[in-house]
């Protein structure tokens, strides 16, 4: 492969080759898996994640996982350990293993983030059977159907190691 005159040589490239639904539906987010562990040598996910106004993340930290966004579109509030932030376009958050975190879309519209979990089993786990798959070519975040099954999403939480946190004020 050439590029900026340069030769580079691309060694183990891996086929997207998973028959597996890609795209899968959580809490008011699409997330659309551009690669699983699989098919990066078991070094991380990249997930696309298309997020609905008001939706987001809870309050989570997991052991183990290092976790980077990147914002391609719209605007989000970070909560990172104690400290909130506002992001948009061209933003990058880094949450290092084992902070606490969260984000919601603060905007008008839907947002978009670049979603990167090393070494990023837990993250595949964790969305895959916690949420909804869907069609592939779905681009539109499903209206909700009825609440969250909470318990199911917690009892996936702890299954992978990831620990989902109660929001201040929440009934114990």
């Amino acid at each position: 492969m050439y590029h900026n005159d340069a030769f580079i040589e691309v060694k183990g490239a891996v086929e997207m080759t998973e028959s597996r639904p890609r795209t899968y539906h959580l809490l008011g987010n699409l997330l659309t898996f551009h690669a699983f562990p699989a098919e990066t040598g078991d070094r991380c996910t990249i997930v696309e994640i298309k997020t609905a106004p008001g939706a987001g993340a809870p309050l989570n930290h997991h052991a183990g996982e290092d976790e980077s966004f990147y914002v391609l579109e719209g605007e989000f509030e970070f909560f990172l350990n104690g400290e909130t932030s506002k992001v948009s376009i061209g933003d990058f958050v880094k949450v290092p293993d084992g902070a606490v975190h969260a984000f919601t879309c603060i905007g008008q519209s839907p947002g978009r983030l670049l979603c990167v979990n090393a070494p990023g089993a837990m993250h595949d786990t964790f969305f895959t059977e916690a949420g909804e798959a869907m069609p592939d070519g779905t681009t539109d975040i499903p209206a909700p159907d009825g609440p969250p099954d909470i318990p199911a999403i917690m009892a996936v939480a702890e299954k992978t190691g990831m620990t989902i946190l109660a929001p201040q004020g929440a009934p114990a």
